[in-house]
């Protein structure tokens, strides 16, 4: 009772905020606590220009930090709230007003144990940027130490110069404030779930938990600097691509110290073109990096606006910001290779069953009718020069199919989506005549006969029975073991069922593990061939 007064007095303040901004749309639509919304929407000055989006975007920056979050978040639903919509979300500033210097190097020697004078030779007190969930300050330490044995004889080792890095500290007192707004969004999803029939499909309960997942990890820098370092690995030996690297030795939960990187915006065309970049030579960088995360590595930066991503004075793309990333399992890839394939060849019944075997479209649906809603879908496009054809809005089609047919939401596609739709906005606002996804045409070319074509899927097919092989002692094992612990009586059964488990199985389950595995393994073998 307690919570739900709380929640309430808090929900009318944001309720009122928004209708400040002329943003109680999506309130007013999901039907959420109906008197509240209108008494907000009576009784509240408006004064607010711009689109809806924007009018969003204004309203949860003032509502403060896991606000921001989650209205970022929300960019990944095109599906819901429409392109223009999440395209004004994902520009959200990120920036709030920065906190006292000096209790940024209160939160650096607690969390480092050592004053900041013995870790940093400089520290600027003033921070470079300041957003929602940390802010950077720029400092500089010694040099690495040069290797005697690198040395020529008698050569005296060079003089170098300080170090510079970036050093990104935790908001004090944001670890609270989200474990507060995050009881009223729970409280929201379970008004929403109890009350709203037709949008439990979206799962609100489920979309606040990934919400909370997502931001505690965000608020664990060690996990920010793990995802910049995987991403480096992932990339090393490509100079098209640069990650900052971590001082792990000057970072924690809530310090992370990563080397200083510079560059011009990626989507600043004037400043690229006075500096001598070629645009189409960029855009190549960019689509070739954005394949290889997305396919060959299936680990993605999950937030890849424009201020995220620079290029250096050699052309190279260099990132920031790896508190959002996404992950594609193989499962998922080959899923969206195949959906590519038959929607480039037109065959729609064949991509509607890749749908079902995904396990994005339940069974119960008719396979025909959703190919028929998919060519719906995908013939407007057909016969179209690649440069015309903006994928991100194909997908964002394909994924709206969800709503008619209650197909369950796929948060690592609609991240995916959100990305495509930021690097196509990249791609336009630097050459409107290139399509981004047409310069990787190489590539998609290469991973498609490696991995899609008939000797890859003949290996797949070979691997998965190897893999069921191999999984055989283990299945052995077990079913020995169950059938040990039955007859120990440590698992306890009805009389009855023992008795008919007995008469079936001649006495043992496990003398049985064997000769099902191997018959089962034949008719995955019968299958491929």
């Amino acid at each position: 009772m307690l919570r739900t007064f709380r929640s309430l007095l808090r929900f009318q303040r944001i309720a009122r905020t928004l209708a400040r901004h002329d943003a109680l749309a999506p309130l007013e639509e999901a039907g959420v606590v109906p008197g509240l919304v209108w008494f907000a929407r009576r009784f509240s000055r408006r004064a607010a220009e711009g689109r809806p989006g924007q009018k969003l975007a204004r309203a949860l920056t003032e509502m403060g930090p896991s606000f921001i979050k989650f209205g970022q978040m929300l960019s990944t639903r095109a599906d819901l709230l429409g392109e223009q919509v999440a395209l004004d979300l994902a520009e959200l500033q990120d920036h709030l007003a920065p906190f006292d210097g000096a209790l940024a190097r209160q939160i650096i020697e607690q969390e480092l144990g050592r004053p900041v004078d013995d870790l940093f030779l400089t520290f600027n007190a003033v921070p470079d940027s300041a957003a929602s969930i940390a802010q950077v300050h720029m400092a500089t330490v010694a040099p690495d130490p040069v290797d005697p044995e690198s040395l020529a004889a008698g050569d005296a080792a060079p003089r170098r110069e300080p170090r510079p890095v970036a050093v990104k500290i935790l908001r004090p007192g944001i670890e609270k404030a989200f474990e507060r707004d995050l009881e009223l969004f729970y409280w929201l999803a379970e008004w929403i779930e109890r009350t709203q029939p037709r949008l439990r499909r979206l799962r609100p309960l489920e979309a606040v938990g990934v919400f909370e997942t997502t931001v505690r990890l965000e608020m664990d820098l060690r996990m920010e600097g793990a995802a910049a370092s995987e991403l480096a690995e992932n990339f090393a030996g490509d100079p098209t691509y640069n990650v900052p690297a971590i001082d792990w030795q000057r970072s924690s939960r809530r310090v992370l110290t990563m080397s200083q990187v510079a560059g011009i915006p990626m989507d600043d065309r004037a400043a690229l073109l006075a500096a001598g970049h070629d645009l189409a030579e960029i855009l190549t960088k960019a689509a070739d990096i954005f394949f290889n995360q997305v396919f060959r590595d299936g680990f993605f930066h999950g937030d890849q606006h424009p201020g995220n991503m620079w290029v250096d004075t050699e052309g190279n793309i260099v990132a920031v910001d790896f508190g959002i990333m996404g992950r594609l399992d193989w499962r998922t890839r080959r899923h969206l290779a195949d959906m590519l394939i038959a929607t480039l060849e037109g065959d729609y019944r064949r991509l509607a069953a890749v749908y079902m075997e995904a396990g994005y479209l339940p069974q119960s649906n008719t396979l025909d009718v959703f190919a028929q809603a998919l060519r719906s879908v995908c013939e407007p496009i057909a016969g179209r020069p690649l440069n015309e054809i903006s994928f991100a809005r194909l997908l964002a089609q394909l994924l709206r199919l969800t709503e008619s047919f209650e197909l369950p939401v796929q948060p690592q596609l609609l991240l995916l989506q959100k990305n495509m739709l930021m690097a196509e906005g990249v791609s336009r606002s630097l050459d409107p005549a290139l399509n981004i996804w047409t310069l990787a045409q190489p590539l998609i070319d290469a991973w498609m006969r490696e991995n899609r074509g008939p000797e890859a899927r003949l290996r797949e097919g070979l691997e998965d029975a190897l893999r069921g092989l191999r999984q055989l002692p283990a299945l052995a094992d077990n079913l020995e073991r169950a059938s040990a612990e039955l007859a120990g009586g440590r698992i306890r059964l009805h009389p009855d069922s023992i008795a008919q488990l007995t008469a079936r199985n001649g006495g043992s389950l496990a003398r049985w593990a064997l000769p099902v595995a191997l018959a089962a393994l034949a008719l995955a073998l019968v299958a491929l061939f």
